[in-house]
């Protein structure tokens, strides 16, 4: 599957937690800090934990067994022990919704904001094409 799909309502997820959610056989924990949503694989890089059972504040999200704390925008952790990224995904809300693409992880090293954008113009651009 690709592009955006449903995955909760904006009330499901609390201000500064996250909720566990499955889509397309990957784990993803979604996000809310600060009321901006997030897409990120729940699970850490340094140990198979899942990160939505941490805590989240900041727009970072730490591992609740190390201690290692990731950027909810671009998956790069901030804190030891882990050292690699997690993947992020492009995540944006519609009438309440919160929508997901899993198919393609955005770049640690662009902005998450121009990621997003792209491809919310991506996805519009296709849905026009079909509807033509």
């Amino acid at each position: 599957m690709s592009g955006f799909v449903r995955v909760c309502a904006v009330s499901e997820v609390a201000e500064e937690s996250a909720l566990a959610v499955e889509l397309d056989d990957q784990d993803v924990a979604i996000v809310n800090s600060g009321g901006t949503f997030y897409a990120i694989a729940d699970r850490c890089s340094h140990a198979a934990i899942a990160l939505s059972e941490g805590d989240v504040y900041d727009a970072q999200i730490e591992c609740y067994l190390h201690g290692s704390t990731f950027d909810l925008r671009t998956g790069k952790p901030l804190s030891l022990p882990a050292t690699d990224p997690v993947p992020v995904y492009p995540c944006q809300v519609v009438d309440g919704d919160v929508l997901v693409d899993v198919s393609q992880p955005l770049d640690p090293e662009q902005p998450e904001t121009e990621q997003a954008q792209a491809k919310i113009k991506e996805t519009a651009a296709i849905k026009e094409t079909q509807e033509s």
